[in-house]
């Protein structure tokens, strides 16, 4: 096995221990007993460190769906490729899959199913269809079932179970729909349209901390789409490759 490919998995490890636990923790937190100066802060960065973690398990499914996860193996590569965009929202593996292909293979074009040409359906409008093109009504039925029989089992360790449930799974998926939206396709793929229409998408300016925290360095766009067998934490390796060094 490579080292790249034991590095993946040893970080996909920990994006999905970091998820279960975090949501097995935060789901026995009695938010009623906790005083009003620590209740803030605690809910916050808590909504924000599920937030990151729940990009994250989108993440590894996309690289699994690159085929990068575990080149090694094909069989186990789509398996866990599955099961995390499973946990990330109930969203089938192979449908997404083949829509990522044509939105490599069409970019910013009427056959990309990332893509929205028009430039008067603004922000909001393109993020509408972006999240039309991956949920379906099947899928929602699927998450709020879900959602449900985790607000019943956060009620036998608090009375605010259900707040639990919003907060840390309702709130950390829109969030994150938000961040995966912005970061991985709106801003590197706007300049694509009309009237700039550029060829290739933009890679977002960022120092690499500040990459990761956006979104596991989605935000490399161009670096991704020259190459998409890369895996995510070698998306850096290759930024620092491809922007010219400035004159001294």
């Amino acid at each position: 096995m490579r080292s790249t490919t034991r590095r993946g998995l040893l970080l996909t490890a920990l994006i999905l221990l970091g998820w279960l636990i975090s949501l097995i923790g935060l789901l026995q937190l009695d938010l009623g007993q906790l005083p009003g100066p620590v209740l803030g802060p605690l809910v916050i960065g808590a909504v924000l460190i599920r937030t990151l973690l729940q990009t994250g398990l989108f993440i590894v499914g996309h690289d699994a769906m690159h085929r990068v996860l575990l080149p090694e193996s094909r069989g186990w590569n789509d398996r866990l490729g599955t099961l995390s965009l499973a946990l990330y929202a109930a969203l089938p593996y192979g449908r997404c899959r083949a829509n990522h292909q044509r939105h490599h293979r069409f970019t910013a074009s009427g056959k990309d199913p990332d893509f929205h040409g028009d430039v008067g359906a603004g922000v909001w409008g393109w993020y509408r269809r972006f999240m039309a093109g991956y949920l379906t009504v099947g899928q929602m039925a699927l998450l709020l079932a879900a959602w449900g029989l985790l607000a019943l089992i956060a009620r036998g360790f608090t009375p605010l179970g259900a707040w639990n449930v919003l907060l840390f799974c309702t709130l950390p998926l829109l969030l994150s729909s938000l961040q995966l939206f912005l970061v991985g396709t709106y801003l590197p793929h706007r300049s694509q349209r009309s009237p700039q229409s550029q060829a290739r998408p933009q890679s977002l300016d960022l120092p690499p901390w500040l990459s990761l925290l956006a979104c596991y360095h989605f935000g490399y766009h161009r670096e991704h789409h020259d190459r998409p067998d890369l895996a995510w934490f070698q998306l850096p390796r290759q930024r620092r490759c491809s922007v010219p060094l400035a004159p001294a």
